[in-house]
């Protein structure tokens, strides 16, 4: 692990949902860029004093030296956004597989290299877009892929939190410290934190492709330098329509993400706030409420399912699920065996590629006085 010691927020989250399959085991780790404060970081860990690097660079370079059956297999990055992109490629170029929080990188250009220098190896590359993790998530894109829906036309999303309604950056709160500065999270602040996470459940789910679209951020907390709000309006390639919406200004909400994809058989509405139930609706018939667990749902859904239904699974399953399908196609890759239907379902570098350019599509756009930002074609690589 990079990152995640200390004072982190993600970190540990990651380690429960990393260790949940008894797939995983924490090894080693640069925790901080304090090198005291990364040594206490993996000793209140029990990871081996040797083990506890002062710096990724070392860690990369010492683990790689190792006996192969003792070194680290892959590295988690979860350190504030500018550092993704440099520790994702001093890990691909010492031959480990890496799992990084997103957004992948800082910029178009260097998600872009990331992905050029994957293709030249044989090194697994996934990014923890966590919603998709969920069996109800995976329930609702199957139900799409099977044409229940009928011909999508319109896509709402929405994303609020309150806890930036203040100016907690000036109160001493790390995580916000980081996240509205345009030198550690880029050129976004909410959009890039949980607008892409949106953006990102919307394709996932629906199969669609933006192509253009119309954004307005705004920061409202007086002296940011970055959004704390926003909405887009975004066409799809074949016709349909979307709103997406998020904010970190809204009092009172907490984690409300919400997708609502609106056919012309049938639509689907999912909260996270109640992440076990997926609704599916039409207007002369029975409106349909699916439940994690429950039979007839599809196999993917199963397949990331972990307790018989009318037990709640939550957000660190939906994380597990990310670590659980990653581990499975290192092991197959390992095995020289074909990866299985839910070791491919991990987001990778072409969901990271569709993410940086949506940030900058966003930026551009809310900063243009053109009413449609056409989002670049970039084509993905045929394996």
């Amino acid at each position: 692990m990079v990152g995640g010691g200390e004072g982190a927020f993600i970190g540990e989250i990651h380690r429960l949902a990393a260790l949940m399959d008894g797939q995983i085991e924490l090894v080693c780790g640069a925790f901080s860029s304090d090198p005291e404060r990364g040594r206490r970081s993996g000793e209140a860990l029990t990871i081996p004093p040797e083990r506890c690097y002062d710096s990724y660079q070392t860690m990369m370079r010492t683990e790689a030296g190792l006996a192969e059956d003792k070194r680290m297999d892959f590295v988690v990055i979860v350190t504030p956004n500018h550092l993704h992109f440099p520790v994702a490629m001093e890990a691909i170029k010492h031959g480990f597989h890496v799992l990084s929080d997103k957004p992948a990188t800082l910029n178009v250009p260097e998600v872009l290299a990331l992905r050029e220098c994957l293709e030249q190896s044989s090194i697994l590359y996934g990014l923890t877009h966590t919603y998709t993790g969920y069996p109800m998530i995976k329930e609702a894109r199957a139900r799409v892929q099977a044409g229940e829906l009928g011909t999508i036309r319109k896509v709402q999303v929405e994303y609020p939190q309150g806890w930036l309604a203040a100016q907690e950056e000036s109160a001493g709160n790390k995580q916000a410290q980081w996240r509205l500065d345009p030198k550690q999270a880029g050129i976004s602040g909410c959009m890039a934190d949980i607008g892409v996470h949106a953006f990102n459940l919307v394709e996932y789910v629906t199969g669609l492709e933006a192509e253009a679209l119309c954004a307005d951020l705004n920061s409202f907390v007086p002296g940011r330098l970055l959004d704390d709000d926003g909405a887009v309006i975004i066409k799809f390639k074949g016709g349909a329509k979307g709103v997406l919406t998020a904010s970190q200004i809204a009092i009172g909400e907490e984690n409300n993400l919400r997708l609502r994809v609106y056919g012309d058989a049938a639509s689907l509405d999912w909260c996270h706030e109640d992440p076990n139930s997926l609704m599916i609706k039409a207007n002369k018939a029975p409106t349909l409420h699916w439940r994690t667990g429950s039979a007839g749902v599809s196999e993917m859904a199963q397949l990331n399912t972990r307790t018989p239904a009318g037990h709640p699974e939550g957000y660190l399953e939906a994380f597990a699920n990310i670590y659980k399908n990653f581990a499975g196609s290192i092991q197959a890759q390992r095995e020289q065996r074909p990866t299985t239907c839910a070791e491919q379902d991990v987001p990778g570098i072409e969901e990271a590629v569709r993410g940086m350019v949506f940030i900058e599509s966003v930026v551009a756009s809310s900063n243009s006085q053109e009413k449609w930002y056409v989002i670049p074609e970039i084509q993905q690589e045929k394996s």
